[in-house]
């Protein structure tokens, strides 16, 4: 059975980081890109960021450039993302996915 299980979330300031994690299991994780996506309140679904299997390539929409990392270690089959300088509008809950597969998400909310 296909696991993501993302871990890292909470409650930060304006301008503080946050690094969230996904575990995976129940494939062969490292045949697969990773991406994150984000979901505000109210709002659709937003890509974050993607990684190709071995994490050689990452790609990110223009608003996240710089701020946000993607990253992955096959070893431990984990994916991860570096946020920095969060801004309130960052606040969403974040997935992990794969094809059509999807964690249950993680809670970021940005705030003073």
């Amino acid at each position: 059975e296909v696991q993501l299980v993302e871990s890292g979330g909470g409650l930060v300031q304006p301008g503080g980081s946050l690094r969230l994690s996904c575990a995976a299991s129940g494939f062969t994780f490292d045949d697969y890109a990773m991406s994150w996506v984000r979901q505000a309140p109210g709002k659709g679904l937003e890509w974050v960021s993607g990684i190709n299997w071995n994490g050689d390539y990452t790609y990110y929409p223009e608003s996240m450039k710089g701020r946000f990392t993607i990253s992955r270690d096959n070893a431990k089959n984990t994916v991860y993302l570096q946020m920095n300088s969060l801004k309130p509008e960052d606040t969403a809950v974040y997935y992990c996915k794969f094809l059509h597969y999807w964690g249950q998400g993680t809670q970021v909310t940005v705030s003073s």
